[in-house]
């Protein structure tokens, strides 16, 4: 069972790369030099402006982003138990020691924080996030101690066992709390709908808590037609979060 989850992980992340940007700008090279023919490149040259426009790339961003809004824990009903999703945590090796520091998606943790400190729910839920090729301990562990260094009692903070993905999350929790209990689900805001799906089938209802935006709101400048690297990032997470919402669409 655990080679099979372990086989499963790795098919989940490198199957999207082929149909990724970078695979498709890829595939017209390759393509270009088997055939000797310059147009298969000069499309992959194309391709590779288009996907790094921010003009483009932040309109994807947006589309993913546009069922939800900026939300303050002051609106939000009392719950028994809020839930943040992993993947804010990058793991850094300094000589023999491992360290840790947060991703743009810090916002994630903060809100459960807020959210407990409010009152607007007694427990915290953390996911030991571990893929297969991570060093270090579990995400969830050193959140748990990031948390408590906020004030977080260690009593309100309950841990899953260790998950690689969102439907692990979703299936950890659910052995957790009660059938069909309200939670909040704190997680970027683009990854919020998948990921209330994937809950929801475990027959976990939610109130989502959306952070992590990542559409700016700025006026349309010349370099907004330039090719940047980072804009080209977010069309390839764009890719990979509509892949993974059409695959659990399917599974469920």
């Amino acid at each position: 069972m655990a080679q099979k989850s372990f086989r499963m992980i790795y098919l989940n992340k490198v199957l999207p790369i082929f149909i990724s940007p970078l695979g498709i700008i890829s595939a017209f090279i390759i393509l270009g030099i088997i055939s000797r023919k310059m147009v298969y490149p000069f499309i992959g040259l194309v391709l590779l402006w288009l996907f790094s426009m921010p003009i483009i790339s932040s309109s994807l961003i947006g589309f993913l982003e546009n069922n939800y809004t900026i939300e303050s824990s002051f609106n939000i009903p009392e719950h028994r138990t809020a839930v943040v999703l992993s993947g804010m945590v990058v793991t850094l090796k300094h000589g023999n020691q491992i360290h840790y520091e947060f991703s743009g998606a810090v916002d994630r943790i903060l809100a459960g924080i807020d959210l407990i400190k409010s009152r607007k729910a007694k427990n915290l839920i953390l996911t030991r996030g571990h893929l297969p090729w991570s060093k270090g301990e579990p995400e969830g562990e050193f959140l748990s101690k990031f948390a408590q260094s906020y004030g977080i009692k260690p009593d309100n903070i309950i841990l899953t066992r260790t998950v690689q993905n969102t439907d692990d999350e979703a299936k950890a929790i659910s052995q957790l709390i009660p059938r069909n209990e309200r939670i909040i689900l704190v997680t970027s805001a683009f990854h919020m709908p998948r990921a209330q799906a994937v809950f929801e089938n475990q027959d976990i209802q939610t109130t989502p808590f959306p952070v992590d935006f990542r559409k700016e709101t700025k006026k349309v400048d010349l370099l907004d037609f330039l090719p940047q690297s980072g804009a080209f990032n977010d069309t390839s997470m764009f890719v990979r979060e509509t892949i993974g919402r059409v695959y659990y669409a399917l599974k469920y």
